[in-house]
This record gives structure tokens, sequence and C-alpha cells, in this order.
């Protein structure tokens, strides 16, 4: 039976390359100030970081589900993780905070049915609801952020499809220092094993931190520094087996002391530029 957390062991897992998100070099000059990436990625090195972090991917054993390019998605397609959910009930679509996103639910959901999994619903505006902002911790815990790209009622349309055996504890973010910005649950919070998550404290509520507490759950924190630069995206491939972006000392100095095992990837094309990190590349569609 399949796990409902983001720690077991990743069976399953859709991305979207590189090659098949930043397409051509004139793709990305058009889209990438629009959408506000930092600095238009080098398509070369993209590439071949990206082929890297594949290696890292398959090296778990994992069945890769590759997505297609499409005409109607942009850049920030590489983010494969926040146009949908998975849940012990199928496949839930979201209905993206940033308007340019919305028709990447369909078209990431086409190939998932294709390999054999359900939809069990979707969210539909007003309400908003993206990937990044929901975490599973177990079958019967979760957490979803209340931001920027995430709403009420995309929240209460998510209780409706999880049903009354799940406890969803809502967590509000602070605002991002630009409106078109990024700010997602997982943006401060990695879960690593059932026990540990890795956490940026200064922007997690006392409430959250008191519920995980009572699940059980130890803290590794991420270091003031190594926050900008994403330090606290960091993807779990199987319980204290992690992978995360270069240059990240603390970070890794802290799992490691945690009993966790770490892989590197430079990620400077792929993830730095478009503040995308390892779980925002990857859709783990099956753990367990």
């Amino acid at each position: 039976m399949a796990n409902f957390d983001e720690y077991s062991a990743i069976t399953q897992v859709a991305i979207r390359s590189a090659a098949n998100a930043f397409v051509s070099d004139a793709k990305l000059e058009e889209e990438w100030q629009p959408l506000r990436f930092h600095a238009k990625p080098q398509i070369d090195e993209a590439l071949a970081e990206y082929a890297h972090f594949r290696q890292l991917l398959a090296s778990c054993g994992a069945q890769i589900i590759d997505l297609e390019e499409a005409d109607n998605l942009t850049i920030d397609s590489i983010y494969t993780r926040d146009s949908i959910l998975v849940s012990p009930n199928g496949l839930i679509l979201c209905n993206m905070g940033r308007a340019s996103r919305t028709p990447e639910a369909a078209a990431n959901a086409a190939a998932y049915k294709a390999a054999g999994h359900r939809v069990a619903g979707q969210i539909t505006a007003p309400g908003t609801l993206e990937g990044g902002d929901f975490i599973w911790l177990d079958r019967n815990h979760a957490a979803v952020g209340l931001g920027p790209r995430t709403n009420a009622e995309g929240i209460r349309q998510l209780k409706q499809l999880l049903g009354q055996d799940v406890e969803l504890h809502v967590v509000e973010l602070p605002d991002p220092d630009h409106p078109d910005d990024v700010l997602h649950l997982m943006s401060i919070i990695s879960p690593i094993d059932h026990d540990l998550a890795l956490i940026y404290r200064p922007f997690m509520p006392a409430s959250f931190i008191h519920w995980l507490e009572e699940l059980g759950i130890e803290f590794v924190d991420v270091p003031e520094e190594e926050y900008p630069t994403m330090g606290c995206n960091v993807l779990a491939i199987a319980p204290r087996q992690a992978i995360m972006l270069e240059n990240l000392p603390g970070v890794k100095n802290g799992l490691e002391s945690a009993g966790c095992t770490v892989a590197t990837y430079k990620g400077l094309e792929v993830s730095r530029k478009g503040e995308g990190g390892p779980t925002c590349l990857t859709r783990p569609l099956v753990r367990g």
C-alpha cells in the first residue's frame, strides 16, 4: 500500500526536464523576466545540471515519468510539484495561484492518467492551491500553507476532497517581498523522516511547531545565512536520504549530524535562478 508522507522511499516520480520546460534560448529570453526569475538561465548549463539531478533521482530506483513539453506551458513548468497533489482518494488537480501556470494541471494530469492514476477532484476558482503549499506528515495528518498562492477557498475545497480521516493543519505564511514572488509552505519545512524535519524557524508559527512536536517530530534548523539560497528546500528520496542544492554547508552538516545521507547538485540554472529547489522539481506520485 502506498504511503502518504514526504519521506518514504519514492517509487514513482514525475519530472519535466530542462529541455522540455525551457525548450529554447528564445523561450527563456521571452519569459524569464515576466516570471521573475533572478536571471536568465543558460540553457546548456541548465541541461547539464538537470542531467545530473535526474541521475540522482534514478539512483534511488524510482520509476521516472518524463513529462513532455507543451506550447501552452511556461518555463515554470519545470517545477512539477505545484500542479497536482496526491491523496488516498486519487490525484487532486490544483488551480494555481499564478495565472500563467493554470494550464499545467490538465497537461500533467493527462500523463498521470496514462500511467494509471485516477483523479479524485480539482480545486476550482475562486479557490487557489499549489502543491508546494501542501505536505503529508502521515496518512492521517497533513499541513497546508495559507499564503500568496493558496487561499482560504482553496483550502476549504481541499478539506472536502481529503475527507474527515485527514487532520489538516493550516499554516499562515508571511507575505513575500513582491506579490508575484513565491513563498510556499515547503519554503519553510522539508520533512526528512517520520520524526525529523528541516525547518526555517523564523517563519514557522509557534502553533505549527507545537503541532509537529505533538506528532513526535524533531527539527534541524536552517542557518539564517543559508535560507535565502533555498537551504530549506530538501527532497527526501527515502527516510533520512536526501537530495539538496550544493553550497549549503550548515544544512548539510545538520542533516548528517541527524543521521541523514545527503547528495547534492549544482542547480544554479534550474533551481536558484527560478527559486525552485529539488522538492519543486519533482512530483512524487507513489512512496513506500
